[in-house]
């Protein structure tokens, strides 16, 4: 799967990404709401550079689309009928409407491919997820293991 946005192309990630990606995925702080994190080079590219598959979830890049820079990852997990998203931003690329673009493509996407549901997760202290997940339309279903849960209708 890759496609492109207005500023960003979401792609497999590449062996040339690891070095980015692990300066924000193992700043622990940063990612103190996120899991896949904290891992050496190795489990990274072994999660990431294996083929892409949705029923065990997958990661792809997103990149800005003008220079290649690594802004950040999505997260997509088939359930049945329906998918499981996540989305992670680099600090320095944060706020900047990035994660809502990726996001927004993503959801484009999936539904153009026949996903009837999405379903996200964020814990409760993470203000700016749950405001994003609103942003693109998705409600509150309840809580699992301590995170909140929302989803979103594609039909």
């Amino acid at each position: 799967m890759q496609f492109t946005t207005e500023r960003c192309t979401l792609r497999p990630f590449r062996a040339e990404d690891m070095e980015a990606f692990m300066a924000y995925r193992n700043n622990l702080e940063w990612m103190r709401y996120q899991g896949f994190k904290g891992l050496s080079r190795e489990q990274y590219e072994n999660a990431l550079l294996a083929p892409l598959s949705l029923a065990q979830g997958a990661q792809l890049a997103v990149t800005d689309r003008q220079t290649g820079t690594l802004l950040g990852d999505v997260y997509i997990q088939q359930d049945g009928d329906a998918c499981w998203v996540g989305y992670t931003i680099a600090p320095q690329y944060a706020r900047k409407g990035y994660a809502f673009e990726a996001v927004s493509g993503l959801i484009a996407q999936l539904k153009a491919r026949g996903t009837v549901y999405l379903k996200a997760g964020a814990e409760s202290g993470n203000a700016a997820s749950i405001a994003l997940l609103h942003k693109l339309g998705f409600t509150p279903l309840g809580e699992e293991d301590g995170e909140r849960i929302f989803g979103l209708p594609l039909t």
